[in-house]
C-alpha cells in the first residue's frame, strides 16, 4: 500500500483564524501562527508539522471561508 503525503496552502490574507481547521485535523499538522498576522489583523494558520500531514482534507471541509487547498501526493 502506498504511503500518502499531505501538504495544505493556507490563503493567509482570507483567513481569519476560526481554529475550526486547526481542532479538525487529526495529525495536529496545522497551528495558528502565534506571532505574525496578516492584514487583517488575524492570526493565519500554518502547516507547524508539514511532515505529519496525509492530506485527509478534514481541515479544508471545515474552513467557512474556502481558504484551504489541500494536496495529495502517493509515496
Amino acid at each position: 500500500m502506498a504511503k500518502i503525503k499531505g501538504a495544505v496552502v493556507v490563503d493567509q490574507e482570507r483567513c481569519k483564524g476560526c481554529d475550526l481547521c486547526v481542532t479538525a485535523c487529526p495529525t495536529s499538522v496545522l497551528e495558528l501562527h502565534p506571532r505574525e498576522v496578516n492584514n487583517k489583523g488575524y492570526h493565519y494558520a500554518y502547516m507547524k508539522n508539514p511532515d505529519d500531514c496525509i492530506g485527509c482534507s478534514s481541515c479544508g471541509l471545515v474552513c467557512p471561508d474556502g481558504c484551504l487547498t489541500i494536496y495529495k501526493v502517493k509515496v
